[in-house]
């Protein structure tokens, strides 16, 4: 009688424990054990801080906050690029109990103004322009309408200056009895994610589901004192502040911010005058960093680790990291902003194929499994279903929406991520696309993913993306975007669709190849499919085709 495969549910045992701090307590604890040592640079202005100025930063602006009112629970919105301020406001109202809200520097007005009021945001901390955004005029624009909003400082004005010289001038045992009312589990961050319809949701996370998410994340790098964490990832998102900071801080190791936002250049500049020893990146900043004329002449031999995550790696993209980055320990992680965010991740000791073809095993202390989408039911080992996870990094639900929120998150506290997974024999887990990006050509289900990365072994392709667009006869047909490396000889869809051939099964060959210089992307490094997909229907006329109402 054959056994039955295994279910697709792995949990993730540590015998390192859960950390029980606050987020300001652990700050505290890192800055006694490791003294002078370097926390930040900023490399934009050389400002540098070693562990004790940057504490003492951090307890000026809380003092400074309190002194303006803020308490426990009240919302303080930070508008602004990377830079050091940013993590300052982010450790300091984790000191004093307060929810900070991230804004996504990208935001138009009607964006900021449907957060600033959906937040209940009464401090706002802002840049006073980022790029081409303006945004004291943005902040003028939408402030009557937002009644809880009274305070707004600019970074480097009067207001802002006039609360570090409070701050300085307070009294630091009043955050030792603000600390000494702060639970492990009260929320003090919301952040909003990036929804494809409508307005986004504001995750909310606790000291402990973002403080223990970067810890393990950090321990999964072997992060100690003696490394240096370049983050060209946006703060606003876990990337940056979570697995950045936090990963940083719990470890006594140093971060390094290369820019206000992401430039190739001035993040490998970063590595190689500052020495660090950690890269992170979605695989589209990697992609770009590679690709600029004089990679071959920054000095990248202190990299040892980093972290590619964001959304799928690339095999190939990998494989370059490892061999011409010298981050032999690099490692994939897979999260979502509301789990803080990471869920799975692989080991520096796992295999080139294994970091290359999987996002890993489950983290420490959480459970993942992969359930059939239409019975609820975890699948065999090998089969693809819905990636769900749970454990102390789920977030406590979306901000003022228990609706939505129980869309997401069922009953026993599993959250239904919306990912399409399969896990193998030894509990590796494979990304093969979004439940709503799956494709179904004439009845076969085709994942994206797997057409996407077959094209990248075509010689001249550096990036590519698969969507579905609308087709009358087989309901779906498959669109590539491509793009090319410099000096290739133009390639033609026919082409294109030649060398798929006897490759790739007949319905996973794209009947329409573009062409392109990039794709439509998020602030975060993620390729927005909806948009492709608009522009592609409209380019190629198929309009007829996406009014049809299938069964």
């Amino acid at each position: 009688m054959t056994q039955p495969a295994l279910p697709s549910y792995s949990s993730g045992t540590s015998t390192v424990p859960l950390l029980g701090d606050t987020i300001g307590a652990n700050l505290d604890r890192t800055a006694t054990r490791v003294g002078d040592h370097e926390a930040l640079v900023e490399c934009a202005t050389g400002r540098r801080f070693s562990y004790p100025e940057f504490v003492a930063e951090v307890d000026a602006v809380a003092l400074g906050l309190d002194a303006l009112g803020v308490a426990k629970g009240d919302r303080v919105g930070i508008w602004a690029p990377n830079c050091a301020e940013w993590a300052f406001v982010q450790y300091a109202t984790a000191k004093l109990g307060a929810i900070l809200v991230n804004i996504n520097p990208a935001y138009r007005t009607h964006e900021l103004a449907y957060v600033l009021e959906q937040a209940g945001i009464s401090v706002l901390v802002s840049a006073p322009e980022f790029r081409t955004s303006d945004y004291r005029a943005m902040v003028a624009e939408v402030r009557e309408d937002c009644p809880d909003l009274r305070e707004v400082l600019f970074l480097g004005d009067d207001a802002w200056e006039q609360l570090l010289t409070t701050g300085r001038a307070g009294d630091r045992e009043l955050l030792v009895r603000r600390e000494a009312e702060l639970s492990a589990d009260d929320p003090i961050n919301i952040q909003y994610t990036s929804g494809t319809t409508g307005f986004p949701k504001g995750a909310t996370l606790t000291h402990h589901n973002l403080l223990n998410n970067g810890f393990f994340v950090g321990e999964g790098c072997g992060y100690t004192e003696a490394d240096r964490i370049c983050i060209p990832v946006p703060y606003y998102h876990c990337f940056g502040m979570g697995m950045g900071n936090l990963a940083a801080t719990s470890h006594g190791a140093t971060m390094v911010i290369p820019a206000p936002g992401f430039d190739p250049a001035a993040t490998l500049r970063a590595v190689q005058d500052e020495r660090c020893t950690s890269l992170y990146g979605v695989p589209t900043m990697f992609i770009a960093e590679l690709a600029l004329p004089d990679f071959g002449t920054y000095d990248l031999s202190s990299l040892r680790t980093g972290i590619m995550a964001g959304s799928p790696c690339p095999v190939e993209v990998m494989k370059r990291v490892v061999s011409e980055m010298g981050m032999t320990e690099v490692t994939i992680c897979y999260g979502m902003t509301e789990t803080s965010p990471v869920s799975t991740q692989t080991g520096a000791d796992d295999d080139l194929d294994r970091r290359t073809s999987t996002v890993g095993r489950v983290h420490p202390h959480l459970e993942v499994k992969v359930i059939d989408p239409e019975t609820g039911l975890t699948v065999p080992r090998g089969t693809p279903g819905e990636f769900c996870t749970r454990g102390y990094s789920v977030m406590l639900g979306y901000w003022d929406e228990p609706e939505k929120t129980a869309e997401v998150i069922d009953a026993a506290r599993w959250m239904h991520t919306g990912d399409l997974a399969v896990m193998d024999a030894e509990g590796y887990l494979n990304i093969v696309g979004r439940i709503k990006d799956m494709v179904i050509r004439g009845g076969e289900n085709v994942y994206p993913r797997e057409v996407e990365e077959f094209l990248y072994t075509h010689p001249d392709v550096v990036d590519a993306q698969v969507i579905g667009v609308p087709d009358e006869r087989f309901g779906e047909e498959l669109m590539a975007w491509v793009r090319l490396r410099e000096g290739a000889e133009p390639l033609t869809p026919e082409a294109l669709r030649q060398f798929c051939s006897g490759r790739l099964a007949h319905y996973k060959i794209p009947r329409y190849v573009k062409i392109v210089d990039g794709f439509p992307m998020t602030v975060t490094g993620k390729v927005r499919k909806v948009e492709m997909r608009e522009v592609s229907v409209r380019e190629l006329g198929l309009e007829a085709a996406e009014a049809v109402r299938n069964a």
